[in-house]
């Protein structure tokens, strides 16, 4: 073998073997690159998801405060038109009471009070009193139960109230006491249950 056909063999072999060890070293650079990228796109993929999450947690806070207030604007909605018809209701019952003291059986019925709270006294020292608006049934009441009956300096509104002060009794029969007890516990019920 000559000389150049020794150089040529020796140029082939390593250019060959540069060859072989830049394929291998491409390969591994590749297998390098395309494991980064995979793990780059897993991180993206994660992060993606994570805000994605993240977002959606929000969006569920954001539509449940929404409701929140929706619904509060509703309930304070709902009281303002009970509290309207509660108060229609019982303007109704005041002038159904007006209407009743200006009979002839709301005489009866004071007479009936003012007896009920005498027998409850016994033998007790009792005061009846009327409410001022009631002052021109005084004479009547007193004529047709044979008891003693005031004028209270405070206005009730109808009906009697009764002192009995042997016993620290005060026996409230008045329209005044009843409307504001029943106004104050009055509630809307619904429902079958109710009906």
């Amino acid at each position: 073998m000559t000389i150049e056909e020794k150089l040529q063999h020796f140029y082939d072999t390593s250019v060959e073997e540069a060859r072989n060890q830049a394929s291998k070293e491409l390969e591994a650079h590749q297998n390098k690159l395309n494991e980064m990228l995979s793990e780059h796109k897993k991180a993206r993929t994660q992060d993606a998801q994570a805000e994605i999450n993240a977002e959606t947690e929000n969006a569920k806070r954001e539509v449940n405060k929404a409701l929140s207030a929706r619904q509060l604007t509703l309930k304070r909605s709902w009281n303002a038109k009970q509290n309207e018809l509660k108060d229609k209701l019982f303007a109704e019952v005041k002038d159904h009471l007006d209407k009743f003291m200006s009979t002839p059986e709301y005489e009866s019925y004071l007479c009936r009070k003012v007896q009920e709270a005498a027998a409850f006294a016994g033998e007790d020292e009792i005061f009846i009193y009327l409410s001022p608006e009631d002052s021109a049934h005084q004479h009547s009441v007193t004529a047709k139960t044979g008891l003693p009956v005031q004028i209270s300096a405070e206005p009730f509104f109808g009906g009697i109230k009764a002192a009995i002060p042997d016993k620290n009794i005060l026996i409230d029969n008045s329209f005044m006491g009843a409307y504001q007890r029943l106004h104050k516990e009055f509630k809307f019920d619904g429902g079958l249950c109710h009906e």
